[in-house]
């Protein structure tokens, strides 16, 4: 079992910038790829940014490519999302995911543990 805490949302204006943190437990976390996703109200869950085990390949969604940054540090078992020009259509809940692959997936269903979600509203 592996167990997630997402950290870091909150209420923003855009333009303005958030750095969300994903805490993990109960496993070895650098077995671990790990993955961000975001759900809106009334949509389904989107995949925002992914990053390998290794931390040399990372995945973005074309939304969000260029001001979003996926990072992850092993010794602190903590994945990250920086995300700078937040814009309104950023607003959604954000998840961290994680699988025990080296190469991250894109697709919410391929990811076996979730976090509870954290809040992100970017207001005009």
């Amino acid at each position: 079992q592996v167990q997630l805490v997402e950290s870091g949302g909150g209420l923003v204006q855009a333009g303005g910038s958030l750095r969300l943190t994903c805490a993990a437990s109960g496993r070895t976390f650098s077995s671990y790829a790990m993955g961000w996703f975001r759900q809106a109200p009334g949509k389904e869950r989107d995949f925002v940014a992914a990053i390998s085990i290794s931390v040399r390949t990372k995945y973005y969604a074309d939304s969000v490519k260029g001001r979003f940054t996926i990072s992850r540090d092993n010794a602190k078992n903590t994945v990250y999302l920086q995300m700078d020009s937040l814009k309104p259509e950023d607003t959604a809940v954000y998840y961290c995911a994680t699988v025990e692959t080296p190469y991250p997936p894109m697709k919410a269903n391929s990811y076996d543990y979730w976090g509870q979600g954290t809040q992100v509203t970017v207001s005009a």
